[in-house]
């Protein structure tokens, strides 16, 4: 029997499961792309598969449709892929494992992929049905919007009519977005020098900590393991002589560290001191963090006298010096609506090579020239240490459309199944629809989506009962477009 058998709406959360078993990771999307080109074929749809593996989905209006306005339903087939550290699953190869708990679709130990797997599934279970009526419906399935919007800025809408679109990417039930920031990614590449040493091995882990997407929950100032592990470290060098011989945090860009790690080499008579100070820095971050992240916690392990190429000491302080100095979280708030994040920045991968460490750095904002000042104020700090500086993966903001059509018919088919009125506002966090407003005239576009919560971490789970309201929303709204 199918996990989610007994859900509704049933061929919704059918295709969800379906999607769900197939490997869907940013950078590994040719399967589930050949999945939704089969789909279309099975349904003699009309499709476009793309050298990227976006997928655009055509069905032709239904009787006494023929003349509404065509209606693009779009969103992204790739998913965040963050797990718990005792998960032994490989993204690259293995389906999730999804269960059902207390009104919830979750999988063990994983993201779920409800960001942006929601919207494949709504719009797979529309474009099969011949029980809805609707406009044409262009279905734009992009790739790789979770590194970058890759997809968005590659994929050809040159056989698209609509000029409505419903971008299906956000997890605040009745809660319409009209406008969010732009964005753009800081690759930083550190060099650095060894020596072979001995001494106490020491592995220090920064963990217990939230994590989440680095737009929408920035400004709830969950700790970042990658930040607090600099402090750890700094503190640490202030009374004890020490190596690095590794250094580790984050899986993405546009997620919250959860845990990071480092591999230190310490002398054996200063082994006690170092675990001192790593005890007296957990308790400061739980007081620091008592709402945010009250789990947190930092351990020392001693793991046997060992030798081991560490860094070297201008090394090491460069490396110090720089997870110092980098700024995190929120940096302004919008002046135009009230408690909105405007500029922002996340510290999401770290690693550290053998001969360099690398990070990268997801930079927002809703304002063209602090999301510059930003930018360059981080490629600053790493050029200071000696680094070189790559930007990846720029975005504009999607700018609010004073005059909206289509805010309207949201307004009245939200009020025929809700009985209230729907709430538009914008967004932090980045969406697609900057990219593609650029790449289709007078285009007119909401983003929404049901409740789903904690995405971009193993917590993430997608309410069942809002999913089966925002799809009634969704079926009485292409009713209503006629």
């Amino acid at each position: 029997m199918r996990v989610l058998e007994n859900l509704q709406p049933k061929r919704v959360f059918y295709y969800f499961e379906e999607i769900a078993k197939i490997p869907n990771g940013s950078g590994n999307t040719k399967q589930i792309s050949d999945y939704l080109a089969g789909f279309a074929k099975e349904h003699n749809l009309e499709y476009y598969q793309d050298a990227l593996n976006n997928i655009i989905i055509i069905k032709e209006a239904t009787a006494g449709y023929e003349g509404a306005d065509p209606v693009i339903i779009q969103g992204h087939m790739d998913m965040v892929c963050e797990k718990e550290s005792g998960s032994a699953i490989d993204f690259e190869k293995d389906g999730l494992e999804l269960y059902v708990e207390d009104g919830f679709v979750k999988a063990k130990d994983t993201t779920l992929g409800g960001d942006d797997g929601i919207a494949v599934a709504y719009a797979l279970a529309l474009l099969e049905s011949t029980e809805y009526a609707h406009p044409r419906l262009e279905a734009v399935i992009t790739v790789d919007e979770e590194t970058g919007m890759n997809g968005a800025y590659g994929i050809d809408l040159s056989m698209l009519k609509g000029r409505k679109m419903l971008n299906i990417d956000s997890d605040e039930e009745g809660i319409f977005l009209t406008s969010c920031a732009g964005g753009t990614a800081v690759k930083a590449v550190i060099p650095v020098k060894r020596n072979t040493e001995s001494g106490v091995a020491l592995k220090i882990k920064v963990d217990g900590l939230f994590g989440g997407h680095s737009g929408a929950e920035i400004h709830k100032e969950h700790g970042n393991a990658d930040i607090l592990m600099g402090r750890v470290l700094n503190n640490i060098a202030k009374e004890v002589p020490f190596g690095i011989i590794n250094l580790c945090g984050g899986l993405k860009d546009n997620a919250i560290p959860r845990e990071c790690t480092a591999d230190l080499l310490v002398p054996e008579e200063c082994v006690d001191r170092a675990k001192e100070i790593v005890a007296e820095q957990s308790e400061a971050f739980k007081k620091e963090f008592f709402i945010s992240d009250p789990e947190v916690l930092v351990t020392a392990f001693e793991e046997g006298v060992k030798e081991a190429a560490i860094l070297d000491f201008v090394s090491l302080n460069k490396v110090l010096c720089y997870l110092r100095m980098i700024p995190n979280g929120v940096q302004n708030m919008s002046q135009a609506i009230a408690g909105l994040v405007e500029t922002s920045l996340n510290l999401g991968i770290m690693e550290l090579k053998e001969d360099a460490l690398i990070t990268e750095t997801s930079i927002r904002s809703s304002v063209g020239s602090r999301k510059a000042d930003l930018r360059d104020k981080l490629v600053n700090i790493i050029e200071l240490v000696g680094g070189e500086a790559e930007i990846i993966g720029d975005y504009p903001a999607w700018e609010y459309k004073a005059e909206s059509k289509l805010r309207q018919e949201i307004k009245a088919a939200y009020q025929t199944v809700y009985g209230e009125d729907p709430e538009f506002t914008a967004i932090h966090a980045g969406l697609e629809c900057g990219i593609l407003s650029e790449k289709i005239q007078d285009l007119d576009c909401v983003s929404f989506g049901p409740q789903n919560l904690d995405i971009h971490t193993p917590k993430e789970r997608l309410n069942i009962a809002s999913t089966e309201r925002v799809w009634n929303f969704l079926v009485e709204y292409l009713k209503q477009a006629k």
